[in-house]
């Protein structure tokens, strides 16, 4: 059983300080006999402990930063919402082919950002921009948020800010199944709690140091008898030997342990893998062994914003992706609803 994601290391910024949840989160670890580093900014932090680049890697993963956003001006995060809304920076998961191995690759370690009522203020300008339009929030496009609410509460205060919104929807995904103080929070029905599932090959060997599947099914089982509307990401629908079945028997799973009552809101949103060259170089740094195909002769290439392009599948194997998941959702759960497939 995977554990909650506790800190061996947390370094603070100053001006996190100035904020309730800065010095509560310090008094906190500072109980717990947590080391603690003072940084003038995250991007000073160094002296990860390590002899070498892997060792320095995984223990950038199990160190937290506590700081302050400063830049409040969100991002789009389409096709999931209009916008990402940014609590936390960074995982502790080892998921292999995350798109946050290039993003956040020379600075692996994870980042709460303190300053939430500012962030949730900037949240209230864009939806006044859009009203009486509703707002989509993505609040897991840079972390698994979930993974690390337990300890700063950050994601519980948004839930129950949306739950009073007028125009403003909540949206996260997670690999873990660390939910219990979620499941009392005031949310309205205006957050979707999403999970990240996969076929056992693909969370075997790719997502190490995340929930087993069995027990995400079980927490979306909890999530939706607390009243939220659920969903799941299939993502990356990664082609392995036996992957037909492979994904049939993560459906088998998610009929057995979901039950028919709480099926009346459910999505699915499913992304085939894709990689960047940038991305092939991190991933095979930092995961010299890896299993993960990420061959450039193989796939199709597609273009991409800011001029990086990326690796998907052939068309036809697309296709097929794309007819076989949506075969499978329309025999477990036809009441659902297909978001997209990209």
């Amino acid at each position: 059983m995977i554990k909650p994601f506790f800190p061996q290391l947390v370094y603070i910024e100053p001006g996190a300080l100035d904020y309730p949840l800065g010095e509560k989160l310090k008094k906190k670890f500072t109980d717990l006999g947590v080391e603690i580093r003072q940084t003038t900014s995250h991007n000073q932090v160094r002296n990860i402990p390590g002899e070498n680049h892997l060792q320095k890697y995984r223990n950038a993963k199990s160190t937290l930063v506590v700081g302050v956003r400063k830049t409040l001006k969100f991002d789009t995060s389409k096709p999931s919402a209009e916008y990402a809304i940014p609590l936390a920076t960074g995982c502790m998961g080892h998921c292999q082919y995350c798109y946050l191995q290039t993003t956040m690759g020379s600075k692996p370690y994870i980042r709460t950002y303190v300053n939430v009522e500012e962030i949730l203020n900037a949240a209230e300008s864009y939806m006044k921009e859009r009203a009486p339009e509703l707002t989509r929030f993505e609040a897991a496009c840079t972390s698994d948020i979930v993974g690390i609410d337990h300890l700063t509460h950050s994601l519980k205060h948004a839930i129950e800010y949306f739950g009073k919104s007028d125009y403003g929807k909540l949206r996260f995904v997670t690999k873990y199944h660390h939910v219990d103080h979620l499941l009392d929070a005031d949310h309205q029905g205006k957050t979707r709690f999403r999970f990240s599932i996969n076929a056992d090959y693909v969370i075997r060997n790719f997502e190490h140091g995340t929930s087993p599947l069995k027990e995400r099914i079980k927490a979306a089982t909890k999530v939706a008898e607390a009243g939220y509307p659920i969903g799941f990401i299939i993502a990356p629908i990664y082609l392995h030997e036996g992957w037909k079945e492979g994904y049939l028997n993560m459906f088998h799973l998610l009929d057995e342990y979901l039950p028919p009552s709480l099926r009346d809101d459910i999505t699915f949103e499913l992304i085939q893998h894709r990689f960047t060259k940038p991305a092939k170089r991190v991933i095979q740094k930092n995961y010299p062994m890896t299993k993960l195909e990420l061959d450039e002769e193989k796939r199709k290439y597609k273009w991409g914003k800011y001029g990086i392009g990326k690796y998907v599948y052939q068309k036809d194997e697309q296709e097929d992706i794309q007819t076989t998941l949506h075969h499978y959702q329309e025999q477990f759960f036809p009441e659902a609803k297909v978001e997209y497939f990209t």
